[in-house]
């Protein structure tokens, strides 16, 4: 079996979110970074080279048996759009989504935003909040 390449590791985020060349893109994100801190009261940690993690949590694939760890919740800067990790999915959020604003989902977890001023501040925080909460409560199992 592949291992997983997207793993923890001790990068500086700062230095990588300084690296954003696209200013607007940059300024999200440190937004978005705050918001997340404030949320999960964790410290941010590199998962990888390009995702911003807070917390980890222990899985095992029922389906391929694969386990490892992984964060709770997280955001990545992708060149396209802002990438912000809502491990449980969408199916349990879909009116916070109703009103979010401009964005999309897919892979099951991944929300998509292009500017953090086409969604709604109050729901992504209510989103990413009750995402974290359900993923704690499901790993103190």
């Amino acid at each position: 079996m592949a291992e997983l390449k997207t793993k923890l590791n001790d990068a500086s985020v700062e230095a990588f979110l300084n690296s954003i060349e696209d200013e607007a893109k940059r300024a999200d994100s440190f937004e978005v970074l705050n918001l997340m801190m404030k949320i999960t009261k964790e410290k941010p940690k590199m998962w990888g080279a390009s995702i911003v993690g807070f917390g980890t949590y222990h899985y095992k694939s029922p389906s391929t048996g694969r386990e490892g760890d992984w964060f709770i919740t997280g955001f990545s800067p992708r060149k396209a759009n802002l990438t912000i990790y809502i491990i449980p999915g969408f199916k349990n959020y879909a009116d916070i989504l109703k009103g979010l604003g401009k964005h999309k989902t897919s892979s099951g977890s991944c929300l998509l935003i292009k500017k953090l001023q086409d969604v709604d501040p109050k729901l992504l925080k209510q989103l990413i909040e009750k995402a974290y909460e359900d993923m704690v409560k499901a790993n103190k199992k």
